[in-house]
């Protein structure tokens, strides 16, 4: 029962390090696909992951194709995405053997051309405040990671 974590064009090295901590938490494989914002061998993403970094599960694919060409292989594929209309709580995110939980860029989020293809897998996480347009990365990635175990407990 794998959970797959995919960062798309991540930009902010801190959010990729918070994300590959809570990937060694729980278990799950982090891939990240490129064009990256920094570098792997930046300090910085090793001091965001603190001393965990070594240990993370990481896949580095070297643009998007080539990462959708694994999708299959890898388990139910979900997008998340501030456009999406269903709520993280009333997708089946734990319901397969594995899950796949994929974010865009900080700035931008998934390509377009992603969340058309896959929009009947797109899935927002709640934001009541209209003051508030998205949530970190990390911390998004946090709540789907946990949310996949949630519902994984009650099956």
């Amino acid at each position: 029962m794998a959970i797959h974590v995919v960062l798309v064009h991540p930009e902010i090295h801190w959010n990729t390090g918070n994300a590959g901590r809570t990937c060694l938490a729980v278990g799950a494989t982090l891939h990240l696909v490129e064009p990256l914002g920094f570098s792997l061998d930046d300090r910085q993403v090793k001091r965001a992951g603190l001393d965990y970094w070594e240990h993370v599960d990481l896949r580095v694919w070297p643009d998007w194709g080539a990462f959708e060409r694994a999708l299959p292989a890898l388990g139910e594929p979900w997008f998340f995405s501030t456009k999406a209309t269903r709520e993280l709580w009333d997708a089946p995110l734990g319901e397969s053997e594995d899950a796949v939980l994929i974010f865009g860029r900080e700035t931008g989020g998934l390509p377009s051309e992603v969340r058309e293809k896959y929009n009947d897998r797109l899935v927002k996480i709640p934001i009541l405040s209209e003051h508030v347009r998205s949530l970190n990365l990390s911390t998004s990635v946090a709540l789907a990671v946990y949310e996949v175990m949630r519902q994984r407990r009650t099956r």
